[in-house]
C-alpha cells in the first residue's frame, strides 16, 4: 500500500483554499517502505539532475528509509521511464574520456487525457515538504496498457482545480479514501469483498496505478477509482466536507530518522484536515509495522477532538484488511503490526 502523503511547512487548513502540505503520498502515499511496508509512491517527472554517484538501471531495488537522502522541499519526482543526466555516470568511459551527454527524454509517458499526468497540480499549489519519495520503478507493458485503456474511465488527476462529485463518480455508493495502495492487491480484495462501497485509491506510484486498474478490470470491480497525485491537495481542494465514509492509511512510509519525522503523513494538521472531510460515523483505519510510528499515530488520533477510539488503545487486526506479502515479510522478521480504528464523532 501507499501517499502518502505528511507534515507541511505551512500547515493545511481545515477548509479548501487555504495554503498548506502527502504521499499513500503520497501522495499521499508513501515511498520507501520498511520491510513490512507497502510501497506507495511513484515518480513524476522533473528537471534533469547532475550525475549521481550511481546509475539508474530502470527498476530500482527497495531501499531502506535509513539510507535514503532527504529530498528538498522543491524536489519533484520523475516518471520511471524518464532518463536524466544521472545516466551519464553509467556510460562514462573507464579511461575518463569525455562522452556526449545523453539527451534527456522530455515527452510524457501518457499524452493529456490518456493516462496519469506527471505533475497534475503543477504550479497551482505551493511547494512544501512531502511525505512521499519517488520510486523509479519501470512500468510494465501490461500496466501501461491498462493505464491507457482504463484511465479515461476510472482514473483522475489531482489537479486541485475543481471539486469531485463523489456521488456521481461512484454511482451513489458511500466512498472510502485509501491513501497509498502500493500495487493494489489488497485494495482489489477489499473492493471485491464490499462491492457496495466505493474506494477512491490515491497514490503516485505509476506501476501500482496500472496494476490496480488491471486488477479492477479482470475482477469486474466497478467500485474502484484511482486518483493520481498529492492526497493533501485532494482532501483540501477537491473533496467536500463530510463527503467520505472512511479513511484508510495502511503502512505509510515510517521515515524512521528523527530528522525525517516531519515527513510522516499522520500528523495533527493532516488528521485535522481529513476529519473535516469525514461524515459523522466515518471510520479512520491506520496500520503500521513500525512501532514508534504506531505510538505517534495513536497519540495524534487520540488528540483529535472530532474522533473517538473504538478500542482502549490499538485495535485487533480486523478481518476485512487483507494480509499482503509486504506485511507477511515484516511478520516473518518479527515486526509487530498495529491497527488503529477511530470514528468521526457526530457534528
Amino acid at each position: 500500500m501507499s501517499e502518502n502523503p505528511a507534515t507541511p511547512e505551512s500547515s493545511p487548513a481545515a477548509e479548501p483554499g487555504a495554503a498548506a502540505q502527502p504521499g499513500p503520498g503520497a501522495p499521499g502515499a508513501a515511498a520507501e517502505p520498511s520491510p513490512g511496508t507497502e510501497p506507495g509512491t511513484a515518480a513524476t517527472p522533473g528537471p534533469a539532475a547532475e550525475p549521481g554517484p550511481a546509475a539508474e538501471t530502470g527498476t530500482a531495488p527497495e531501499s531502506s528509509p535509513e539510507s535514503a537522502p532527504e529530498p528538498g522541499p522543491d524536489a519533484t519526482p520523475r516518471l520511471a521511464t524518464d532518463r536524466s543526466a544521472e545516466t551519464a555516470q553509467a556510460h562514462a568511459p573507464r579511461d575518463g574520456a569525455a562522452r556526449p551527454h545523453p539527451r534527456p527524454r522530455t515527452e510524457p509517458m501518457f499524452p493529456d487525457g490518456t493516462g496519469p499526468a506527471a505533475d497534475p497540480a503543477g504550479s497551482h499549489h505551493e511547494r512544501r515538504i512531502r511525505s512521499f519519495q519517488p520510486r523509479r520503478s519501470r512500468v510494465s507493458p501490461g500496466q501501461a496498457d491498462a493505464l491507457r485503456r482504463l484511465w479515461p474511465k476510472w482514473g483522475l488527476d489531482i489537479d486541485g482545480l475543481s471539486r469531485i462529485d463523489l456521488n456521481e463518480l461512484f454511482e451513489g455508493r458511500p466512498v472510502v479514501l485509501e491513501i497509498g495502495f502500493g500495487m493494489g492487491e489488497a485494495t482489489a480484495q477489499m473492493a471485491a469483498a464490499d462491492p457496495d462501497t466505493g474506494i477512491l485509491a490515491c497514490d503516485v506510484h505509476t506501476p501500482g496505478q496500472g496494476n490496480l486498474l488491471g486488477l479492477a478490470e479482470r475482477n469486474g470491480l466497478s467500485n474502484i477509482r484511482v486518483a493520481n497525485g498529492d492526497a493533501i491537495i485532494l482532501l483540501r481542494e477537491m473533496l467536500a466536507p463530510a463527503s467520505l465514509a472512511g479513511l484508510r492509511v495502511y503502512f505509510p512510509d515510517p521515515w524512521p530518522k528523527k530528522r525525517h519525522h516531519k515527513r510522516r503523513l499522520i500528523q495533527p494538521e493532516f488528521i485535522a484536515l481529513a476529519s473535516t472531510r469525514l461524515a459523522p460515523g466515518a471510520i479512520v483505519h491506520c496500520a503500521t509495522d513500525w512501532e514508534p510510528y504506531a505510538e505517534q499515530m495513536l497519540d495524534v488520533l487520540a488528540a483529535e477532538p472530532t474522533l473517538e477510539n473504538l478500542h482502549s488503545g490499538f485495535a485487533p487486526r480486523p478481518d476485512f484488511r487483507p494480509l499482503t506479502k509486504f506485511e507477511g515479510q515484516g511478520l516473518d522478521k518479527g515486526h509487530v503490526v498495529h491497527d488503529l480504528l477511530f470514528r468521526r464523532r457526530p457534528a
